[in-house]
């Protein structure tokens, strides 16, 4: 019964990794509902910014902010949001593929890339591929911080001013629903007409300017590009809590489906051992 014994070690060892499994789908399960109403929870910000900065940018349309004027430099910046951790499935991969697909495409126009990676699976991909990572952020936790993201981001927004880099990209997963998250490659700068489209349009807006209109309209939109990035890491945090979920979840039915595998095949053998002594036996009984 050598080989039983071989079997009934390997069904031990594969429910030990349904236990670890099927915890992790809880522990995922549990920080997805947290992540959701953290990334929904920093729309109304977003939108109530983007909403002033439109009003203030019509009432003031001989002042253009740095940000929605396009330049000729031959270079373009791009903002990769990864997870820290694996065991997601294949949002990594689909996010990574879609950057690929973008560095590809801007090298074929003659222009360079400069790279900000968010989060440790991109750092360790761009580091591979030899791309120009400028800045970096990495082991941000379960809740995404501001303050953390600000300073690397901060990079490329100050070379895109500084006509640098002709434009700056975002990419991350966003979250359509537990079952669905789609990678995405976004222009983030220039910022379009209609990103600065406010909703609800009303007429006859006039504002107070403390210092003045100018000033104003450079913090908000600094404050929305920045609100920008966030949203986007908030929905690749909640998108991997996702993910994750599922991916344990049908690694928690692989398992069974083993288990089951494997107790059929420690049956059979089982059985065959049975049947092999009885022979013995009675061809032992017969010759006496």
């Amino acid at each position: 019964m050598a080989a039983g014994k071989e079997i009934r070690g390997k069904i031990k060892s594969v429910e030990n990794t349904k236990k670890i499994t099927k915890a992790m789908e809880m522990v995922a399960a549990s920080k997805m509902r947290k992540a959701q109403e953290r990334m929904q929870a920093a729309r109304p910000y977003s939108e109530k910014i983007r909403t002033i900065a439109a009003h203030l940018a019509e009432a003031n349309p001989e002042y253009r902010h740095p940000f929605t004027v396009e330049n000729n430099a031959k270079a373009a910046g791009i903002i990769v949001v990864t997870t820290d951790k694996g065991l997601c499935g294949g949002m990594n991969t689909n996010v990574l593929r879609a950057v690929t697909g973008k560095l590809r495409e801007l090298q074929e126009a003659g222009q360079s890339v400069r790279a900000v990676a968010i989060g440790n699976k991109g750092l360790g991909f761009l580091g591979r591929i030899g791309a120009t990572v400028v800045s970096n952020v990495t082991a941000l936790g379960d809740t995404p911080r501001l303050d953390a993201l600000i300073g690397p981001v901060k990079v490329l927004l100050d070379a895109y001013v500084n006509g640098e880099i002709n434009a700056v990209y975002l990419s991350y997963t966003r979250f359509i629903n537990t079952m669905r998250q789609e990678s995405v490659v976004e222009q983030l700068l220039p910022l379009q007409p209609e990103h600065l489209e406010a909703k609800g349009k009303a007429n006859g807006w006039d504002y107070i300017y403390e210092p003045d209109a100018q000033s104003v309209i450079d913090e908000l939109l600094v404050r929305y590009v920045e609100s920008l990035v966030y949203q986007a890491v908030a929905d690749n945090m909640a998108s991997e809590q996702s993910a994750r979920m599922v991916a344990m979840k049908a690694a928690t039915d692989n398992a069974g489906n083993v288990i089951n595998e494997l107790k059929l095949v420690y049956n059979k053998t089982r059985q065959a051992a049975i049947t092999t002594e009885l022979s013995e036996i009675v061809a032992g009984a017969a010759a006496v």
